[in-house]
């Protein structure tokens, strides 16, 4: 229980960028995902007893491919380029972190179960830590520090509001798969009362991005809902959920008949290409769509020219034209804001092949168990990967690590026994 509550405020707070720890470089994330690291292991080298499951073999094998990849990449940059240590051992400690999180997560004996019970104190500590969130942007108590606003757009304890955007799009579709698949009254209640929660706080970020994630994510839902209470329809169906899946099946032309007003102002193609820009439009929207072109370019340029192998951890995207703060315009390397670009300059093909592996292998689990809320789970993490790098989230892995444990058929788990048993 004491694990659960730990890895799950470590994840909670590995979005808190901007808090750390006195005298220390290191954030309240990074401490508490190290202590339950460091628990895990203590557990395993006390004779505790580990499972090799799919899930387990599936994510160490795609680290196993990470890890070679990285290594062989930035051989190659070491020979080609110029090696920025800072982002190189940033990148490195971060991937590392999460190799240990996720790989112990799923080795954990009744992994499933585990899981689900960090899922529901990352709820509780989730949404108790954005309502003092919100209430120090309100400037009702004291912020303590914290610069809670990015000019108009809310960020709370992150770094940067799209940070936020992400952990708030995750929280919502985890909160609402608990919501929908436990028996307990009060439970349900309080996870779709946290869904509402975090949108909430996720469109105090003015992100767009976040807006058409979370309209594709729970129409996805919604659509795999009727699915599979249409399949159910031979079977007595009761009176309510009879009207509810009216209400849904209605809810369907209703939003298709309302789209052309809310998009009267722009047409489809502009408002998905203002979600990527962060901006509202006018002469800002034109300079950050003009950067983030850049930024890509420049990025299959430069793994291109690795012969597709990368450069190992780490930024590798020269500084563009219209960048013009003097700190840093010199010398620090640009990322290329987006998961699948970044991954390419960094391990090239091979890694990108490996990530979309594991992220369909997860799908593939989800589907499996026929759980409808952790699929939509798995589609907002693909949105949201497309103008956002955000492999390195802990977050993201808890997620996908959830989605891989959830479809393992508990009948073909393998247990290792300690030899002390023997």
């Amino acid at each position: 229980m004491i694990r659960d509550a730990l890895l799950a405020f470590g994840v909670v707070m590995a979005g808190a960028t901007q808090l750390s720890v006195p005298g220390s470089p290191f954030g309240y994330g990074e401490l508490f995902l190290t202590l339950w690291i460091m628990l895990s292991i203590g557990r395993i080298l006390a004779g505790g007893r580990i499972e090799f499951t799919s899930a387990f073999t599936n994510l160490a094998g795609f680290w196993l491919v990470m890890t070679a990849t990285l290594a062989f990449g930035t051989i190659v940059a070491y020979l080609t380029t110029i090696l920025y240590t800072t982002g190189l051992i940033h990148d490195t400690e971060a991937y590392l972190l999460l190799v240990c999180i996720t790989c112990l997560m799923a080795a954990e004996p009744d992994a499933h179960r585990h899981l689900r019970r960090s899922g529901w104190w990352l709820i509780a500590i989730a949404n108790t830590s954005l309502a003092i969130q919100v209430i120090q942007g309100w400037g009702w108590i004291p912020r303590a520090g914290v610069e809670s606003w990015y000019w108009d757009r809310f960020r709370g304890w992150s770094e940067n509001p799209n940070q936020l955007a992400l952990y708030c799009a995750i929280f919502g579709m985890l909160a609402l798969h608990l919501a929908t698949t436990t028996s307990n009254r009060w439970g349900r209640s309080v996870g779709i009362a946290c869904v509402f929660f975090t949108f909430y706080v996720g469109r105090l970020t003015k992100s767009d991005a976040f807006l058409y994630t979370s309209i594709l994510t729970y129409l996805t839902f919604l659509g795999l809902q009727i699915r599979t209470w249409l399949k159910t329809a031979g079977a007595k169906i009761s009176l309510p959920r009879q009207a509810l899946i009216l209400l849904l099946i209605g809810s369907v032309p209703l939003t298709m008949s309302i789209t052309p007003y809310v998009l009267s102002e722009a047409s489809i193609l502009e408002s998905f290409a203002k979600s990527l820009t962060k901006d509202k439009g006018g002469e800002a929207t034109a300079e950050t769509a003009e950067l983030r072109l850049y930024l890509w370019n420049a990025a299959l340029e430069k793994g291109a020219r690795s012969g597709s192998l990368g450069l190992g951890p780490g930024p590798h995207v020269g500084r563009p034209p219209t960048w013009d703060r003097q700190y840093d315009a010199l010398t620090r390397p640009f990322e290329a804001h987006s998961t699948i670009l970044d991954l390419y300059t960094q391990g090239g093909l091979i890694s990108v092949l490996a990530l979309v592996w594991i992220v369909s292998a997860a799908v593939a689990s989800a589907w499996r168990a026929k759980l409808d809320a952790l699929l939509a789970l798995m589609v907002s993490i693909v949105i949201f990967s497309m103008p956002h790098l955000i492999i390195r989230h802990p977050i993201v892995w808890f997620a996908i690590t959830f989605c891989l444990v959830a479809g393992t058929p508990r009948a073909f788990r393998q247990r290792l026994i300690p030899v002390e048993a023997v």
